[in-house]
């Protein structure tokens, strides 16, 4: 599975071996791997199982059904998401002169696309948009704890430049932001599933322009830049 994706299952309502523990693992592993590449429906229980070298009633001790195997997956990999959010924190707390809100806007830019462009968390966003009809409740969490969670980790941040930035609205501009740095890379990513990642010096030269926007809207107060 690529480092792009963290996927957090918990150990289950029960107290376990760490045997069992890693038995639960390398099932949540495989059948990552089988519903990213082939989907909910395609991918049945018994593919999970020899793809893991377990019995079948090894992943139903563990899990009980699909359902509930594929449902654990889909949140526990908000993980990624939530790591990511919880960096942006760092990334901007530091900033407190004019001449850093740039830099350290533009390595924030950076980051933020190439997570989300990355194979496998695009594989895992159309995973959820095709089964959102089927589990619609578990569409909506998976939005409110990883896309929803990051815009509100960025309208925190934002609303923490507020003395550099002229920023009225920190949820507003923190979907601006999102929407400048991923709008295009990611409608193309979803639409070409065979399409080659994009290159770095793309994905940064995307981040830059989205950064050159979003100060044109968001530009430096005056009065911070008198002050500088």
């Amino acid at each position: 599975m690529d480092d792009g994706l963290l996927v957090r299952v918990g150990p289950g309502p029960a107290p376990r071996s760490d045997e069992a523990a890693g038995k639960r693992a390398v099932i949540v592993r495989a059948a990552t791997e089988l519903f990213l590449a082939h989907g909910y429906t395609a991918t049945r229980t018994e593919q999970i199982a020899a793809a893991a070298a377990v019995s079948k009633q090894t992943v139903y001790s563990h899990f009980g059904d699909k359902e509930r195997l594929f449902r654990e997956i889909v949140l526990g990999v908000t993980a990624t998401a939530e790591a990511f959010a919880d960096g942006l924190a760092g990334t901007l707390a530091d900033v407190t002169r004019p001449g850093d809100v740039e830099p350290a806007l533009r390595d924030l830019a950076r980051r933020y696309l190439a997570a989300v462009m990355s194979p496998q968390v695009l594989a895992l966003r159309r995973l959820v948009i095709a089964e959102a009809t089927r589990f619609p409740d578990l569409a909506a969490t998976y939005w409110q704890r990883a896309p929803g969670r990051v815009l509100a980790a960025l309208a925190e941040a934002f609303g923490g430049l507020a003395d550099l930035l002229a920023i009225p609205d920190p949820a507003r501009a923190a979907d601006d932001f999102a929407f400048l740095v991923l709008g295009r890379p990611l409608d193309h990513g979803m639409f070409h599933t065979e399409a080659a990642e994009p290159a770095t010096t793309d994905l940064a030269a995307a981040a830059d322009h989205a950064v050159d926007v979003f100060l044109a809207a968001y530009p430096l107060r005056a009065d911070s830049t008198n002050a500088q």
